[in-house]
């Protein structure tokens, strides 16, 4: 992935983070999810009351995605941080939303983490999520 394609998802997560819905924790993320045949699905947190109904953004990008037919992924990027200031360092997915990128995406799969202004670190699903569970990825002697 070039620089340049980076730094453009980079920034549609972090204007996604202004759709979120976060008034109980005031964490906002932001998700931007690029599909390999180009098309960009973008997802925020949405929070409940109750939490265990609230959904992350990498989630509802994902989701978002194949309720619309995609099925093969070539990158995430993901910005976070308190609501209404700029990310203040980088926001890594939780292991939830790590399980759900190990059902579509190889261990290759780029996950660029957005930060403050311009900074960004890009590690692969792997790196996150060592030994995960999948189909491309079952423990065999």
């Amino acid at each position: 992935m070039r620089e340049e394609e980076e730094k453009l998802l980079a920034e549609a997560a972090r204007k996604a983070r202004g759709n979120a819905w976060a008034p109980y924790s005031g964490f906002t993320v932001g998700a931007a999810l690029l599909c390999a045949d180009g098309t960009v699905c973008t997802g925020c947190n949405v929070e409940s009351t109750s939490y265990s109904p609230s959904c992350c953004a990498e989630r509802v990008a994902f989701y978002k995605a194949v309720s619309v037919g995609e099925r093969k992924f070539a990158a995430i990027a993901i910005a976070g941080g308190e609501a209404g200031e700029e990310p203040s360092g980088f926001c890594p997915p939780c292991g939830v939303c790590r399980q759900v990128m190990a059902e579509f995406c190889a261990g290759d799969f780029p996950v660029i983490l957005a930060g403050r202004g311009a900074e960004r670190k890009t590690v692969t699903l792997a790196e996150l999520l060592p030994l995960r569970f999948g189909p491309d990825n079952l423990l065999r002697e």
